[in-house]
């Protein structure tokens, strides 16, 4: 079952009108929220983001949280699996192709739930790969926007090189990943890029930080050098949907030993019984 504009209804009977402007230029942004057990997970932090994501583009969001609430409820509620990523999609709506704003235009607004199935007990036991490259996407990657062919295209360049991921650089400093956040560890000191214009805010992000914080892990948000990225102890990528995952070899060369690192297994920990326990729902850290 998917909502789209007031309507409930199978997938396949979904359509959109080829004038919406996202299909023509791509306007419009987007949320992915999992939910385990059938309970939004940190659904405020999500909802805040997306309203950072349509005041950037200047478009009036269709909904306030508690509709968003009920209506996201009732996709989890309607769909098949305990476990789900819930996303939902809002453009400026169907209009005369022109750049400009449309007058008096109706937002489009489409949701949808897939199964949100565990990393593979290969990749927790052995890492992932990953490769960098230039990041040569815009320069307001904070809106989470529906304009990702820069992003496909970083992506498939992991693929090409079976790799999970690629990681970003810009002028020197690592950015993120084409799909994910990135952690790197130095000297026992758990490293993450500032937030900024050149980053999407990740969810995973800030419990990854919080995380470290009510536990002691030392940790710093500053600058990081590629050639850190490249001679780091441990690196990780974290997103709403692979959670926490270590990367084990970048560029073809072993991270570490090869082996995800003991602050790696220990915040896939500490995150696995946060959200099985006090972080169901929105409920606080503790």
């Amino acid at each position: 079952m998917i909502y789209l504009n007031g309507k409930f209804m199978p997938l396949e009977e979904a359509c959109v009108p080829v004038l919406d402007r996202g299909f023509i230029f791509g306007d419009g942004v987007y949320e992915v929220i999992p939910a385990y057990s059938r309970k939004l997970f940190r659904l405020t932090s999500h909802l805040h983001r997306l309203q950072h994501s349509l005041d950037s583009i200047r478009l009036k969001n269709p909904y306030s949280n508690s509709q968003w609430h009920d209506l996201l409820k009732k996709i989890v509620a309607g769909n098949d699996n305990e476990d789900q990523y819930v996303y939902l999609h809002i453009t400026r709506g169907v209009a005369k192709r022109d750049h400009a704003f449309p007058q008096n235009c109706e937002p489009t607004v489409f949701i949808m739930s897939n199964p949100l199935l565990a990393p593979s007990q290969d990749l927790l036991a052995n890492g992932c790969s990953a490769i960098t490259a230039i990041d040569n996407r815009w320069i307001r990657c904070d809106i989470k926007s529906i304009s990702l062919l820069p992003n496909v295209l970083l992506r498939q360049m992991a693929v090409d090189a079976n790799a999970l991921e690629t990681i970003l650089i810009r002028d020197g400093f690592l950015t993120e990943g084409a799909a994910s956040s990135i952690f790197v560890v130095k000297d026992n000191i758990l490293l993450a890029a500032p937030k900024s214009h050149l980053m999407l805010p990740g969810i995973t992000y800030d419990v990854v930080l919080e995380l470290a914080a009510a536990n002691h892990i030392p940790y710093e948000i500053r600058e990081i050098f590629e050639e850190e990225l490249q001679s780091a102890d441990e690196i990780m990528l974290t997103s709403s949907t692979k959670e926490i995952m270590a990367v084990t070899r970048l560029n073809d060369n072993l991270v570490g030993n090869g082996k995800p690192g003991a602050l790696c297994q220990q915040l896939q920990q500490l995150y696995h019984h946060y959200k099985t326990t006090t972080m169901r729902g929105d409920a606080p850290l503790s």
